[in-house]
C-alpha cells in the first residue's frame, strides 16, 4: 500500500537471526528431495479450442476442452476483475470463473476449476509467477476426492477463517506509488494473503516437509528452484515436490533451520508485516510447483486451505463479500455473496447493511457511491437451518475528477479470533494508509464508548508501532460487529468492520 523504507528494527530482527543460527545445532547440507507422493490434482494447460484427455488419480480418465474465454477489467485500472472459461468435461458443458475465493465445481463425474488465465498473466508486473503459457489452466480431481490428501494438509494460520482482510489469487492489488490509479500500479496477487493481529497470530507448516531456507539461510543445491531466501521468509519442500512459502513473519521460531523437517501443524513463526508486506500485517502463503509448461508455477492453494480449515474446525456456514470491488465516484459496483457456503446447502437470505445506512437483500446488489474511500458492506447470511454467519465487502471509489487524491484505506484485526467468553480481553490494532490526518475511532457495536486511536499512516511500513493497539472485552454473549474508521485532510473516510462470536464460557 505505501512505500517500504527500512528500519534500524529490520537490523536488530537481522541480528536476532545471526545469533540464533550461531547458537543453532550445525545444518544438515542436503540434496535436493526426491517426491514420493503423488498429488491428487492433475493439472492441463489449454489454449482455446484444444482439448485434452487427462488421467485422473483414480485411474479413470476425463476428456477437457477449453470452448471460450472472457476477461471482464474494471474501469479504474483497466485490471482483470472476472476471467471466465466455457469448459467441455466429458462432452458437458460447464462455465467456470477463475479463482478469485471460487472453489472447484462438481460435473461429468469430475471437481474441475480454472486457477488462472492468460489475461492475470500478460499484466502482472511478477513475470508470470503461474508459468502459463496458453490460455488458460485447468486442474480436475474425480468426483468424489478429496482436493489435497486430509492427512497431509492443514490451515497454517492460528485464527479463525476470514477473520481479517484477505487477498487470495488473482486479485488485483493497487500498488501506491502516489500516481493516479492506472493499469502500470496495478499486480495480480498469486498466493494467499491472510491479514491478522501483527505479532499474535501462530504460523504453523501447512504440512511434513524440509525446511529449504529460514530468513537469510539455505540448504545447498536449491539455486534452480522458487526459493528466494528472506529475512522474513521461511520455505520449504514437501514429499510432493511442491515448495511453500510463509513471508511477512515477524519472528521465525528459533528452532527452525535449513535441512531440518517440520511437522505438519508445528508452530514455525508469527505473522506480521516484514519485508515487502507494504504496511499490512499478514501470512502471504504460497505454494509452487512445476506445470504442463515445464515452468515453476503456482499452484493455486484456496481450495486446499478451505478445505483444511473444513475439516479442523467444521463450520457450518461460512459468508463470503470478497474480493474487494472498486469504482469511481457515481459509478455502479456490483457486490456478490454467491460464493457463500452452508453445510446444510441452502442459503435462505443474504442480507447487506451499508455504510450509508441504507440495506438491501439478495446474494448480489448494485451501489452507487457518490464520494471516495474506502467502504466496508456488511453482508448476514441465513441458511435453511437458522445458521448465521458475517462478512464485509471492501469497496475503494476513486474521484474521476481528481485521481491523484487518493483515498485513505484502513486495516484491522483482533486476537484471540476464536473460543471466545464473555469478559474475555482481546486486543484490536488498526492502522490506516495514505493519509497521517485525524485518528481513527473504534465503535466496538455492545453500546460500549467509542475509543479513539492514532496509527502512524504507514510513514515507515516497518515500524513496530505502526499499528494502534486498544483492548476491549465483551460482558456478554453474542454476535457482534466492531467498527473503526478514518478521515484523511479531504473529508475521504476509510472503514472497516471486523466480526466476533462471544459464547458463554458453559
Amino acid at each position: 500500500m505505501g512505500h517500504i523504507s527500512r528500519r534500524s528494527s529490520r537490523f536488530v530482527h537481522l541480528s536476532g537471526l545471526l545469533l540464533l543460527s550461531l547458537l543453532a545445532p550445525p545444518v544438515a547440507w542436503a540434496q535436493p528431495v526426491t517426491p514420493q507422493m503423488t498429488p491428487l490434482v492433475r493439472t492441463v494447460d489449454l489454449d482455446v479450442g484444444q482439448s485434452r484427455t487427462v488421467n485422473l488419480h483414480d485411474g479413470s480418465q476425463a476428456t477437457v476442452r477449453l470452448v471460450a474465454l472472457e476477461e471482464i477489467r474494471d474501469s479504474v485500472c483497466r485490471a482483470v476483475r472476472r476471467a471466465t472459461v466455457d469448459v467441455e468435461i466429458n462432452g458437458q458443458a460447464i462455465s467456470l470463473a477463475s479463482s478469485t475465493y471460487h472453489l472447484p465445481a462438481t460435473v461429468a463425474g469430475v471437481r474441475i476449476d480454472c486457477p488462472v488465465t492468460r489475461g492475470y498473466t500478460q499484466d502482472n508486473s511478477k513475470d508470470n509467477p503461474w508459468g502459463l503459457l496458453k490460455d488458460a489452466r485447468i486442474r480436475l480431481w474425480p468426483a468424489d476426492s478429496p482436493l489435497i490428501r486430509p492427512e497431509t494438509f492443514v490451515y497454517p494460520a492460528g485464527q479463525r477463517w476470514f477473520a481479517s482482510d484477505t487477498q487470495m489469487a488473482n486479485v488485483p492489488v493497487f500498488v501506491d506509488g502516489g500516481e493516479a490509479p492506472s493499469k502500470k500500479n496495478i499486480y495480480y496477487h498469486y498466493g494467499l494473503d491472510f491479514g491478522g493481529a501483527e505479532g499474535l497470530v501462530e504460523v504453523v507448516a501447512a504440512t511434513d516437509a524440509v525446511v529449504v531456507s529460514a530468513g537469510t539461510e539455505t540448504l545447498s543445491g536449491y539455486e534452480d528452484t522458487p526459493v528466494t531466501p528472506r529475512y522474513d521468509v521461511i520455505y520449504t519442500l514437501d514429499d510432493r515436490g511442491w515448495f511453500y512459502r510463509y513471508s511477512h513473519l515477524c519472528q521465525i521460531d528459533g528452532s527452525i533451520t535449513p535441512g531440518q523437517r517440520v511437522r505438519m501443524g508445528q508452530k514455525i513463526g508469527v505473522l506480521g508485516k516484514e519485508g515487502a508486506s507494504g504496511g499490512w500485517s499478514h501470512l502471504h502463503f504460497d505454494i509452487t510447483c512445476r506445470q504442463p509448461s515445464g515452468q515453476w508455477g503456482i499452484q493455486n492453494a484456496y481450495a486446499f486451505a478451505w478445505e483444511a480449515y473444513q475439516r479442523q474446525c467444521h463450520p457450518e456456514i461460512i459468508a463470503v463479500a470478497r474480493p474487494h470491488c472498486v469504482g469511481w465516484t457515481g459509478e455502479s459496483v456490483e457486490l456478490d455473496a454467491s460464493r457463500s457456503w452452508s453445510r446444510c446447502g441452502t442459503i435462505e437470505k443474504s442480507e447487506w447493511t451499508f455504510c450509508d445506512g441504507g440495506s438491501a437483500l439478495g446474494a448480489k446488489v448494485r451501489r452507487t457511491y457518490d464520494k471516495p474511500g474506502e467502504y466496508n458492506e456488511i453482508l448476514k447470511i441465513t441458511d435453511a437451518r437458522g445458521n448465521v454467519d458475517y462478512d464485509f465487502a471492501v469497496v475503494q471509489i476513486f474521484d474521476k475528477a481528481h485521481p491523484d487524491l487518493l483515498p485513505p484505506a484502513i486495516h484491522a484485526a483482533y486476537y484471540p479470533t476464536s473460543d471466545i467468553k464473555a469478559g474475555d480481553e482481546l486486543t484490536f490494532k488498526v492502522r490506516t494508509f495514505r493519509t497521517i490526518h485525524g485518528h481513527e475511532v473504534w465503535d466496538f457495536g455492545d453500546g460500549s464508548p467509542e475509543v479513539t486511536v492514532q496509527s502512524d499512516g504507514n510513514v515507515d511500513a516497518h515500524n513496530p508501532e505502526g499499528y494502534a493497539v486498544t483492548k476491549h472485552a465483551y460482558s456478554k454473549p453474542g454476535y457482534y460487529i466492531a467498527t473503526v474508521r478514518r478521515s484523511n485532510e479531504h473529508d475521504q473516510q476509510a472503514i472497516t468492520h471486523l466480526f466476533i462470536r462471544v459464547g458463554d464460557g458453559a
